[in-house]
């Protein structure tokens, strides 16, 4: 009897001990980047994000005389203050990017931005205001940058970026990270392009994916970090298994006593 109980004790010891083992993620499956052949060559400026419809920009025209910059902006002249000071966040003016790509500004009318880079867009306003205006500056923002970073982080949500320029470990970072039970080798991007929803894998176990084009973050992008198949098992689960491990704990209690 006992030769009985100490041999299922032995099973049930090494069964406990497998689903331990198969619960733990190898090294391979957690490390982010890890070395290979590829030579890292990202240049961020060939993946910069470009105007979109439907974006708001804070768009603010200044000049060594503010009362010249008055008909071009829609700040008061008092309000803008003196070229060296800053103009509050709360008085800039925003334009929202219509469906055709176009922004309406005081003086200079209907201008298209829509696939321009935020620095393409300050070179095109700043030509358009030297008709006007001797050494203008022009400053755009976007003031909609959103990214969403979902699935299992630790802090999942939308965040609102001051920069355009957010890598995807950034974005992970300001999300907390992922768990220990997401999936780094094959993370979800879904990002708008000319109206479409496309949708983009990451392996962020590979350096390779540093040289991405999906490497830098574009507004409005959706990262999505999956669950790795015991997650999705321990979910299956539910509350069983705690019932389960229970009952199991009680099992080997009662053998450890009965073979003594």
């Amino acid at each position: 009897m006992h030769l009985f109980l100490k041999s299922n004790f032995a099973v049930l010891g090494a069964l406990i001990v497998l689903m331990m083992l198969n619960s733990c993620g190898s090294r391979k499956e957690m490390v982010y980047l890890q070395p290979d052949s590829s030579n890292v060559n990202t240049i961020y400026e060939q993946f910069v994000p470009k105007i979109q419809p439907n974006d708001i920009l804070t768009i603010v025209v200044s000049a060594p005389d503010p009362k010249v910059v008055a008909p071009f902006t829609s700040i008061s002249v008092n309000a803008a203050g003196s070229p060296g000071q800053n103009v509050d966040l709360a008085l800039r003016p925003t334009y929202t990017v219509d469906s055709e790509g176009y922004v309406i500004l005081p003086m200079l009318g209907k201008i298209k931005l829509a696939g321009m880079t935020r620095l393409e867009a300050i070179a095109y306003i700043r030509k358009e205001l030297e008709a006007y205006i001797n050494n203008p500056s022009v400053n755009i923002n976007f003031n909609n940058f959103r990214v969403s970073v979902l699935g299992e982080v630790a802090k999942p949500g939308s965040f609102i970026i001051p920069t355009e320029r957010l890598s995807v470990l950034e974005a992970l970072g300001m999300a907390g990270d992922m768990t220990i039970r997401g999936v780094r080798s094959n993370v979800l991007l879904v990002r708008e392009i000319n109206g479409q929803k496309t949708i983009h894998r990451l392996d962020l176990t590979k350096q390779e994916t540093l040289n991405s084009p999906y490497y830098y973050m574009a507004q409005n992008d959706v990262l999505y970090v999956e669950p790795n198949k015991t997650q999705i098992n321990n979910s299956k689960l539910g509350s069983n298994a705690s019932i389960a491990i229970s009952i199991a704990g009680l099992l080997i209690t009662i053998i450890s006593l009965v073979t003594r």
